[in-house]
This record gives structure tokens, sequence and C-alpha cells, in this order.
């Protein structure tokens, strides 16, 4: 899997919209993250993770904890390339009124984007989660 695109925003100590553009930062064929302890390099893999399979190992639960004190959603979509087709994962969490450490999974869609268009893969987290399993061959764990 080759990573493009990465968007998220309300997740961890990120509250603003963050983008991660992998192909120019790949342009030399290699990049770093760095920063110091605490500054966020976690939650960057944590987003990639969490639009991939929907669930954060670091987090209880998988999503317990995940959105941002301040936020009341959060929103993260990754953009990969496997096998010279390319994919966009899309999810969106809300804080569970009842339970404001709990997020709850409120969209997901998988979408196949080629030249002559684009196809929904899968519309509903458990779906997206499943249909990325079998596109990459590879679960979370």
């Amino acid at each position: 899997m080759k990573p493009v695109k990465l968007r998220f925003s309300g997740l961890n100590s990120y509250r603003a919209l963050q983008e991660v553009d992998f192909e120019t930062l790949g342009a030399d064929g290699l990049f770093g993250i760095f920063g110091p302890t605490g500054s966020g390099k976690s939650s960057i893999l944590d987003a990639v993770t969490l639009a991939l399979y929907g669930g954060v190992d670091r987090a209880s639960n998988n999503t317990r904890g995940i959105i941002n004190l301040l936020e009341k959603s959060l929103e993260v979509t990754f953009e990969f390339e496997l096998g010279g087709e390319r994919y966009l994962v899309e999810r969106r969490y809300e804080r569970n009124p009842k339970d404001p450490d709990a997020a709850l999974a409120k969209q997901a869609r998988l979408r196949k984007i080629a030249f002559e268009g684009e196809a929904v893969l899968a519309s509903k987290p458990q779906e997206v989660t499943a249909k990325v399993e079998t596109i990459l061959g590879i679960g979370k764990e």
C-alpha cells in the first residue's frame, strides 16, 4: 500500500484540519515524522489506522477518548494506492452526549477512485473495515 493523502481533524491533540500529502513528502523516496515527545507524531499514525480499520490500538475499546476534548466530532480521510488502484476511506465520529469519552461512528465510506469516475465500495463502518481488510490483505492486528 502506498499512502497518498491523509486529512483529519478533532483527533487527540489536533483540533483543526491537518493534511499530510505523502506524494509530496515521498517525492525523493524517503521521509520521516519527527518532533518532541507529545507533539502528535503517533496521532498521525493513529489517524491512518482509524481511517482504515475504525479503531486506534492506544485507545480503550479502540475509540474511547480519541476525540479532542474541545471538539464534538472527529473526521478522517485517507487516500491510498494499491496495485495501480486508488482508494479513499472516510470516517466521521461524534462524541456520545451520554458518555463524553465515547466516540460514536456516524459515517464511513470507502470509494475506489478511477479516471472514469468513483465507485462506492462500502458505506457502513463494519463494511468499510471488512472491505479494507480484503483489499489490503491484512487486518489491524
